[in-house]
């Protein structure tokens, strides 16, 4: 079981976030790549569930939130892809592999090397409370009270400037959420809409955070982070979420609902 310091978590407290280098081994980073490749090779997506994948707000809510297949994908592992790899007609432009953008949501649960990574005794952390735009995890994982989500992302490749690393803007996990995406009626159109507006941040208030490969960044789900677009022709993270469970309400507005099929799985077991 790891343990962080008390100047760590001192650190992830005031930073918002934590680079823990090394945490998993290169062996290790290789084996969920080879999964990947696997699980790519085996993709089967029909044409009408060819979703694009975008954190642009009127992109989200026009390709993603209108979508059963993404609005239904929390307890199921499914396919988003880049901008432009299909034609009109939905076939690929580009070879499959390199079309993928997201494979989500729930890799942690059904397949059986990540559902390993996921539970790994090294995760189970005590005493812790394309281009992706700026933003905060619990817009749209929300809780009452906040501060209880924790992102856990993971470098499988070494993450630098030129394959899009992540920028965090530090200490902006102590400012409230600004904007919150919510499930619409069932029956609606779109079925997510956005409360409240992201604000415009100043480029200079984020630092770039690169990484080696195997290292794990803590991630709070208020602090503002981003990753720029990846120009290499590389990068591949596995990222999952934590909830402290205990005299915590999951907002029933969010997108992502446990089922009855894949209830939310405790980390300790």
């Amino acid at each position: 079981m790891a343990y962080l310091s008390p100047s760590q978590l001192q650190k992830f407290r005031e930073d918002g976030f934590l680079v823990l280098e090394g945490f998993w081994s290169a062996d290790e980073c290789v084996a969920m790549q080879r999964r990947i490749g696997e699980i790519l090779a085996e993709m089967d997506v029909p044409l009408h569930c060819r979703t694009e994948f975008s954190t642009q707000e009127e992109e989200q809510l026009r390709a993603q939130g209108s979508t059963d297949y993404f609005l239904s994908s929390g307890d199921k592992i499914r396919f988003f892809f880049e901008k432009g790899v299909f034609d009109e007609k939905g076939n690929f432009l580009v070879p499959p592999e390199k079309s993928i953008n997201k494979i989500g949501h729930a890799l942690h649960a059904h397949d059986p090397v990540f559902r390993c990574v996921t539970h790994s005794p090294k995760v189970q952390q005590p005493h812790l409370g394309g281009e992706v735009s700026s933003h905060q995890d619990a817009s749209f994982l929300y809780t009452e009270p906040l501060g209880r989500v924790l992102g856990v992302w993971i470098a499988l490749e070494d993450a630098t400037l030129e394959n899009g690393c992540l920028w965090f803007i530090p200490g902006s996990h102590t400012g409230g959420v600004s904007r919150r995406m919510v499930r619409a009626p069932a029956g609606s159109a779109p079925g997510t809409s956005f409360l409240g507006t992201e604000p415009a941040r100043d480029n200079s208030l984020f630092v770039p955070t690169p990484v080696q490969r195997g290292a794990l960044i803590l991630i709070h789900g208020e602090v503002v982070h981003k990753s720029e677009q990846n120009f290499s022709d590389c990068s591949r993270a596995y990222t999952f979420h934590l909830m402290e469970a205990a005299g915590t309400v999951w907002s029933p507005d969010n997108w992502l609902q446990p089922t009855a099929e894949l209830p939310f799985p405790p980390l300790y077991t």
